[in-house]
């Protein structure tokens, strides 16, 4: 993104001289759900078209959290209202390499219509705290904010230095949020090795054990525009040039192509994983033992499912503009999810099933990630949710869709999805990303302070 399409600002938050005794507030685990809440009734959602509200209002919160415990804070902005959070926290031992701890405040829209409640009315009900981002992801941004209150107020300092980074923009793939800080503050993220964000970290029932998924995969994701072009002329007449017809086929093509399936070593760790807690065979030649195996993990069949091969989904269609009249140009819009390490091939065979009368533009690009299930940093996050589980076990999975880890990745820092949440066996968490009635339990969030606490204590 050049200068000349952001109207980049920063705004100063002063803290207060001192920070109030420890005695008088509330622990992380009090004040979590009261957080979370007030987060999710603030309306942030993102139309991916600078149309919505924007992030203001929820980075202003964010930073008088943070400035109440005496944290310097920076809040900037990549346009009017598109405002993100960035702190840092000294660690107990400044030598070692700086982590980022990173969420978004902005949401997916939700229809009210709907929903059995208002999507920004932060309700609590049976347990359960109701609300668009309670899932993706203001439950895990409370999280951090009432963890690192805690920390403040005790006097107690993170293993290392710990960068709090609430972005704003990652439902629309984080140009204005995340990959605006890495291109124009990435003095922020100095020292800056790791990083620990969403959608990893909550708990699926296999084999009558629970297990924690914790991310160390993300698909690549390439939004593509298919074009195709013709003769133009009246609907009547013989065309065997018509745009319309080369790039239905084209789409028709992609949308039913049945890929490949393609163990990454992330899927196969998971998925050796499963077979060893339910007792299924595990044999990579054999579609049918692996859908078995994704099958088993329940209501984390959707996320699986979709890594094990490259996806190109359809999603728009554009041409013509009256009902008698052939237009010179066609267009569709295709959303791709390639594997890492295998995004090139995956191309390849788009572009065969496209043919020659079609061509691609790119509409947005983010590059696939992988990294070992292994190192001080994975070990500390096992350790931190089974010393709060006993009993359970924790295994690595691959993100089919994507986060912010993708921009910080740009500056070498390696990322994971690490919000740590033990749910009900019954509790179809993750339809809820993105879906109706989104809501979280009260008792996941107070058990995710624990965890994160024990992390950042030892990590």
């Amino acid at each position: 993104m050049t200068d000349e399409t952001t109207t980049p600002a920063t705004t100063p938050v002063t803290a207060p001289a001192t920070a109030p005794p420890a005695a008088a507030h509330p622990s992380a685990q009090d004040e979590v759900v009261g957080i979370c809440r007030d987060l999710l009734r603030i309306d942030t959602s993102n139309y991916g078209d600078d149309s919505g509200p924007g992030e203001r209002k929820a980075a202003e919160l964010v930073a008088e959290l943070l400035t109440e415990v005496g944290l310097d804070v920076e809040v900037f902005e990549s346009r009017p209202g598109r405002t993100s959070v960035v702190t840092r926290i000294a660690g107990a031992d400044p030598s070692r390499p700086a982590l980022v701890l990173h969420g978004h405040t902005d949401v997916v829209p939700a229809m009210a219509a709907d929903w059995s409640v208002d999507p920004f009315a932060g309700e609590e009900r049976d347990g359960l705290l109701w609300g668009r981002g309670a899932v993706d992801m203001k439950d895990m941004d409370a999280m951090i904010l009432a963890v690192v209150r805690q920390m403040v107020r005790e006097g107690r300092k993170p293993a290392r230095d710990v960068i709090v980074a609430m972005f704003a923009d990652e439902e629309a793939g984080g140009v204005l949020g995340a990959e605006w800080a890495v291109e124009h503050r990435p003095e922020l993220f100095e020292g800056a090795t790791e990083a620990i964000s969403e959608v990893g970290g909550f708990s699926v029932e296999v084999g009558g054990r629970r297990a924690y998924l914790l991310q160390t995969a993300e698909k690549g994701l390439a939004w593509l525009r298919l074009l195709a072009s013709g003769r133009a002329g009246h609907g009547s007449a013989v065309n065997h040039d018509n745009a319309v017809t080369a790039l239905a086929e084209a789409v028709a093509r992609i949308g039913r192509h049945r890929w490949q399936t393609t163990l990454t070593p992330t899927v196969e760790a998971l998925l050796r994983g499963v077979a060893d807690l339910t007792g299924l065979p595990f044999d990579p030649q054999d579609d049918g033992a692996l859908d078995a195996l994704v099958d088993a993990l329940g209501p984390a069949r959707p996320f699986v499912g979709a890594t094990l091969r490259h996806t190109a989904n359809p999603t728009q269609l554009d041409a013509g503009y009256k009902a008698n009249v052939i237009p010179g140009t066609a267009s569709a819009a295709v959303d791709v999810r390639l594997l890492p390490g295998h995004e090139a091939e995956g191309l390849a065979t788009l572009r065969e099933l496209a043919g020659p009368d079609v061509r691609f533009e790119p509409i947005h690009e983010a590059t696939a990630l992988e990294v070992p299930f292994s190192g001080s940093l994975v070990d500390a996050m096992a350790d931190a949710v089974v010393a709060e589980d006993p009993g359970s076990v924790v295994l690595p999975y691959m993100l089919s869709g994507g986060t912010d880890n993708k921009s910080l990745s740009r500056l070498g820092i390696t990322g994971y999805g690490f919000a740590p949440l033990r749910l009900p066996a019954d509790l179809d968490f993750v339809a809820m990303f993105h879906g109706v009635d989104e809501r979280v339990p009260t008792d996941a969030l107070r058990f995710g302070t624990r965890v994160l606490d024990r992390l950042l204590a030892t990590c």
